[in-house]
């Protein structure tokens, strides 16, 4: 039941992966200060709607009470480890990309933005 519930925060995750696992000659070319600003953005908002997306998931499920009660701890943790594992093979495995603080930064912020959506449409 878990993974029925989590669809769609398997294939956002998917979507994350192959879209920040690009090489670098596929990303479009920008001046620097648009790539921050944008950059930051993007990071964000997909792990922000990543984030949202899994505790949704998790607080549905009933096969494993423990973590739909920490459902919102749970996604915080693997939402930000994602994140990290991502820059990690930018850095290891795909050519002319590199792991940056600034994303994982990105990542978590979008993380807990997406806890605060969770927050704020389901207790109102």
């Amino acid at each position: 039941m878990i993974l029925r519930y989590n669809l769609f925060t398997i294939i956002w995750a998917a979507v994350i992966l192959l879209t920040t696992l690009l090489p670098s000659s596929s990303m479009p070319s920008v001046s620097v200060w648009d790539l921050i600003s944008f950059d930051s953005f993007a990071h964000a908002s997909m792990f922000a709607v990543l984030c949202f997306l899994m505790i949704v998931g998790l607080t549905k499920q009933y096969t494993l009470p423990k973590l739909k009660h920490y459902a919102i701890r749970m996604s915080l943790f693997v939402s930000t480890m994602f994140g990290i594992a991502i820059e990690i093979l930018q850095f290891s495995v795909v050519p002319g990309r590199s792991a940056e603080i600034m994303d994982i930064v990105s990542n978590s912020i979008g993380c807990l933005i997406g806890i605060v959506f969770f927050r704020w449409i389901y207790t109102w």
